[in-house]
């Protein structure tokens, strides 16, 4: 039985095809133009063209303090692994595939957070205009949000490991699988930790990271 589920996620890897990492970055490249037209390619031009629509977010999804910050939690490698710890003695060959990903995912965190060295809003914005949720942070590292990276990274693995054959599948899964994945990384602005491109533009390189791992 376990070699059967190998073989077919296996095959199913086999169908991951280059042409899939061009919606991604056209994605990345288009979010990239916006910012330049509007001249907020710069840190706090990024962070004050998000401002309203991170409080919008940030005060409708923070009324589920406990949910929220239990959601966000999902993003945390540790976390995520631990829900994911039976595919080690049933599907070895998924777990295999997390862990690759996951270190894609991670490098792609590292270089990218000390390239931008975005200030996350607690350091931009006063904490008294919006809810925190847990602990307040205040570095430097706000873009790319790591928990999307992680939350997508591991949500795209599945996916691919599991991709039914009828389109009409396909369609139901890849839905059910993108709308989960948003509810879990808009936590990250609910707790007031992300602006909401940190957490799109995570997403994205998540999805990437998934591919390449």
């Amino acid at each position: 039985m376990q070699k059967m589920m190998n073989s077919s996620i296996i095959y199913n890897y086999t169908k991951v095809k280059g042409t899939f990492f061009y919606l991604p970055l056209f994605l990345l490249i288009s979010i990239a133009l916006y910012l330049y037209t509007q001249d907020s390619l710069d840190a706090y031009s990024y962070a004050q063209i998000q401002k309203n629509v991170f409080f919008y977010l940030n005060s409708k999804l923070s009324q589920y303090p406990d949910l929220q910050s239990n959601l966000s939690e999902t993003g945390n490698t540790l976390v995520a692994f631990s829900f994911l710890s039976l595919f080690v003695l049933y599907v070895p060959k998924v777990w295999e595939d997390l862990l690759s990903a996951s270190l894609v995912g991670l490098l792609f965190s590292i270089v990218l957070k000390k390239i931008f060295a975005v200030p996350r809003p607690a350091a931009v914005f006063n904490t008294d205009n919006f809810v925190i949720i847990g602990k307040t942070l205040c570095g430097c590292n706000s873009l790319p949000s790591g928990h999307s990276i992680t939350v997508f990274t591991t949500l795209t693995v599945l996916l691919f490991t599991f991709m039914p054959k009828k389109t009409i599948h396909k369609i139901v899964l890849c839905s059910f699988v993108l709308v989960l994945g948003l509810i879990l990384v808009l936590a990250r602005v609910a707790v007031g930790a992300h602006y909401p491109l940190d957490i799109i533009v995570g997403s994205i390189i998540g999805y990437i990271s998934g591919l390449l791992g």
